[in-house]
């Protein structure tokens, strides 16, 4: 029987059966098989290099793998894996073991405080340096070249530069010193190690949301600011009804990033301070030293922490993604 399709509703219409996966599967490729030769490579780069080391992770957390009861080759002698498979029991003892504040809920409390606060800076800062430089200045080219060095410059040598500048006897405390002002230990000190951290990171991100909201500043339409200025508002009024309005969508994506970024910021913590300050570890760092930096190096833990960094970034962002497009649709109405 002839088998019609519904131009409207995209259904069959007719007794025939219809047709199974592999047939499917079959027909898609033999359309489409040109498309699938194209992504072919992207498919096993991203198998090779995110999807299988992933999924090992993930199996390493349901077992007490360590560097003592993994399979290892030493010279000549191949000693095999001995580690065993506990379930869930590596999430239980992170989250309610008898050290659970110590080793997770302390670290993940500073790493949303830490997040929150470079966050809230790199905004601030970015968007008042945007608005700087979205005027008619002179030399406004080379200020802007300036602005961006600091991210232009890598990690390492910027974070390293500011290692040094912090040390006991680097530039920060012998000009403090010079004006007879106490000299923070802002290496060893937990505050100030702390604070230290967020003062490099709001260094080294600042310049990535300047140049975001620039192009941003840059996009909405000047007979907004005409218009408004011509109904009488205030600088602070057409920042308040025309800025933000304008920079909503913007903001939204590179606030959705720098979180991102900064909750996973590994770099700065690590190179600033290595495994030497237990108090300033964000999470990933922590996992970091629980894998790599202690023996016996406990693996197991260590990828159940990334397991749950993960998780905790796909709920924040599903929120995050909602409450955007739930205040779209009320500013819609």
């Amino acid at each position: 029987m002839t088998v019609a399709i519904d131009r409207a509703t995209g259904k069959r219409r007719g007794n025939a059966p219809r047709p199974g996966l592999g047939q499917r599967l079959k027909h898609g490729y033999q359309k489409h098989w040109y498309a699938y030769v194209m992504i072919a490579p992207v498919v096993i780069v991203l198998g090779v290099l995110v999807l299988y080391p992933l999924g090992y992770g993930m199996y390493l957390t349901l077992t007490d793998a360590n560097s003592l009861n993994t399979g290892r080759t030493i010279g000549a002698n191949e000693i095999e894996a001995t580690y065993k498979f506990i379930g869930l029991d590596n999430y239980a003892d992170i989250l309610w073991g008898e050290t659970a504040y110590d080793r997770f809920w302390s670290h993940f409390i500073w790493t949303i405080v830490w997040t929150a606060a470079c966050v809230g800076l790199h905004y601030t800062i970015g968007l008042g340096l945007a608005l700087l430089l979205n005027q008619k200045l002179r030399g406004r080219t080379f200020y802007r070249l300036i602005l961006v060095l600091p991210w232009a410059v890598p990690t390492f040598v910027t974070v390293f530069g500011w290692r040094f500048m912090l040390s006991d006897g680097g530039i920060i405390n012998s000009a403090l010193e010079s004006l007879h002002l106490p000299t923070p230990l802002w290496l060893e000190d937990t505050f100030w190690q702390r604070f230290a951290a967020i003062m490099v990171n709001t260094w080294c991100g600042v310049p990535f949301m300047m140049v975001s909201l620039l192009g941003g500043l840059q996009s909405i339409d000047s007979t907004l600011y005409e218009a408004a200025e011509m109904d009488g508002a205030n600088a602070w009024q057409r920042f308040r009804y025309v800025t933000l309005p304008g920079l909503r969508s913007v903001s939204s994506t590179v606030v959705l990033l720098g979180i991102i970024w900064t909750f996973n910021q590994f770099a700065v913590i690590f190179l600033l301070f290595g495994t030497t300050a237990p108090d300033a570890q964000i999470l990933v760092t922590w996992a970091y030293y629980l894998g790599f930096g202690q023996q016996p190096r406990d693996f197991a833990q260590s990828a159940a922490y990334g397991i749950l960094l993960l998780a905790i970034l796909i709920v924040f962002t599903s929120f995050y993604r909602r409450w955007l497009n739930r205040n779209e649709q009320q500013l819609a109405i």
